[in-house]
């Protein structure tokens, strides 16, 4: 098991992965920083475990809403223009998700 540093709003955390995914992970905290970073441009520093679980759970929203788009396509389909329409959709219903969260902090 490897061993990879990441870090997340400024402070370094140790995290444990299989050997190597140490490259993986590393992207994956630069991710996660990058959202927790969001976060609190937005609502201020209140901590990083707030900061951690609101970055948390508008990743897993984001995934949910991709989920749900992400019916299979045929092989030989060709993308239509209304594919991006339903994208932009989505990144506005997670915007608007976003500002509900922030008003209620």
């Amino acid at each position: 098991m490897a061993t990879v540093s990441v870090e997340v709003n400024g402070r370094p955390y140790s995290v444990g992965c299989a050997d190597g995914q140490e490259e993986r992970v590393r992207i994956l905290g630069k991710q996660f920083d990058a959202q927790v970073r969001a976060v609190a441009d937005d609502v201020g520093q209140v901590g990083d475990l707030r900061l951690f679980l609101m970055a948390a759970l508008l990743l897993a929203d984001q995934l949910h809403e991709a989920r749900l788009g992400a019916a299979p396509a045929p092989a030989d389909a060709t993308p239509s223009p209304s594919a991006g329409e339903g994208v932009a959709e989505a990144l506005n219903a997670v915007a608007a998700r976003i500002e509900k969260i922030v008003q209620g902090i």
